[in-house]
């Protein structure tokens, strides 16, 4: 009987099938890391995607609400000269002295549309006696003064407005300077 483990020809070679599975593990262990190193490259390009995503979400919810808050910015300025024509009229009436139902008429249309205005966030910019502010305000003629301190708003000569924050119009205005 013969003992199959004895033969030359079959006995298995341990030592020289090692390096071959050890070459083999290194290279399994190489590509690992250069998997875990792209998943790390493509978790924070992800993250990055979502980040800028969430920011873009956010900035047009921002731009929307804007949008909505000044939407009728440009039919305030449009409208803005026929308002200037009532208050001329009123004015004109004021100083002829009239009293009539026309002028009192025209005084309660020239103060509905202010509140109108007031209601959707439009206020005239109060510009009489206060410092002169060029965000504000547009100087069309300087007036000496002795009384006022320098760039003081002396008249008002077409009124200016405001959206919410945002300069609809400036007040043309007179402004002091220095007396000679």
């Amino acid at each position: 009987m013969t003992n199959e483990n004895s033969d030359p020809d079959n006995e298995y070679n341990h030592d020289q099938a090692i390096p071959p599975i050890i070459s083999e593990v290194e290279t399994l262990k190489d590509q690992l890391l250069e998997a875990e190193k792209k998943k790390e490259e493509y978790l924070t390009l992800v993250k990055s995607t979502r980040a800028d995503f969430e920011n873009y979400q956010k900035r047009i919810l921002r731009d929307q609400a804007n949008e909505k808050r000044f939407a009728h910015f440009q039919f305030t300025a449009d409208i803005l000269p026929a308002l200037d024509n009532l208050d001329r009229a009123l004015q004109a009436a004021k100083q002829s002295g009239a009293n009539d139902p026309m002028v009192q008429g025209v005084s309660m249309v020239l103060s509905q549309v202010l509140d109108v205005f007031k209601r959707h966030g439009i206020q005239r910019i109060q510009a009489e006696g206060t410092l002169f502010n060029p965000n504000l305000h547009q100087a069309v003629m300087q007036v000496p003064s002795k009384d006022l301190p320098v760039s003081t708003v002396v008249q008002v000569l077409e009124n200016g407005y405001t959206l919410h924050d945002r300069v609809i119009r400036p007040a043309s205005v007179s402004v002091s300077s220095q007396a000679e």
